[in-house]
């Protein structure tokens, strides 16, 4: 017999996927406007177990793009409210918040649990470049999600190889330190789109950065989005 919550779900993929997808565990590493899009839906999508990552809190600027930001969660560690948002959509997926920021002091403290799949929505590069080497070296599964700060056209982005991308700054650093580092080929979203200029604003920038980027919710949501298609279609191949 079908769940009800997720009947729509298995209809598309099938029974066995969504056993696949319940038994999976996940790790979200970034709950801002990419990252807590991402956590959502592969929450409502199935996943039984989802380990959620961060080490920010919720403030008034977040509310204009991450699921997590509300008038009612501001203060609060995204970790913490991302994991209390998905609590209430399927209390039966198994959440464990981490307010911890990813880097390599902390690498065996996140690294302690097995992951079926890893997704990285890390700001920082330096972060950024060693959750990947290091899960390329455990042989597991991640993606990543690459610039998505000032720019508006959604419909560029795409799911590809760190090898095809173009027109992302972030891409061309993340793809110059992979290859010196031994990793030719690397699952990211990404979109070609150049960055606009934008207007500054009054927000200091957050720690490791120079500058506030510029940030409307649906170029980050539609990123997050597709890093979960790409999880999700990825855990039920043998099953597709």
């Amino acid at each position: 017999m079908m769940d009800e919550q997720f009947i729509r779900t298995q209809m598309l993929l099938g029974a066995p996927a969504m056993e696949r997808l319940k038994c999976s565990h996940v790790a979200v590493l970034g709950l801002g406007g990419v990252g807590g899009w991402c956590a959502e839906a592969l929450c409502r999508s199935g996943v039984g177990e989802l380990t959620l990552a961060d080490q920010d809190t919720v403030s008034v600027s977040n509310l204009n793009r991450q699921c997590a930001a509300l008038r009612s969660t501001v203060g609060m560690e995204k970790a913490r409210a991302t994991a209390l948002r998905l609590a209430d959509i399927n209390p039966d997926c198994v959440l464990h918040p981490l307010v911890l920021r990813y880097e390599p002091d902390s690498r065996e403290t996140f690294f302690h649990a097995k992951y079926d799949y890893i997704v990285d929505a890390i700001d920082l590069v330096s972060c950024k470049l060693d959750l990947i080497e290091t899960a390329h070296r455990r042989t597991i599964p991640i993606i990543s999600a690459l610039g998505t700060g000032n720019k508006r056209d959604a419909q560029q982005l795409r799911i590809a190889d760190i090898s095809e991308t173009q027109g992302c700054p972030l891409a061309r650093v993340v793809r110059k330190e992979l290859r010196r580092r031994g990793i030719p080929r690397h699952k990211v979203v990404f979109s070609p789109e150049l960055p606009r200029s934008a207007e500054e604003g009054d927000e200091a920038p957050p720690p490791g950065r120079r500058s506030v980027p510029a940030s409307a919710m649906w170029v980050p949501a539609a990123a997050g989005l597709l890093l979960a298609q790409a999880v999700i279609l990825d855990l039920i191949v043998p099953f597709s």
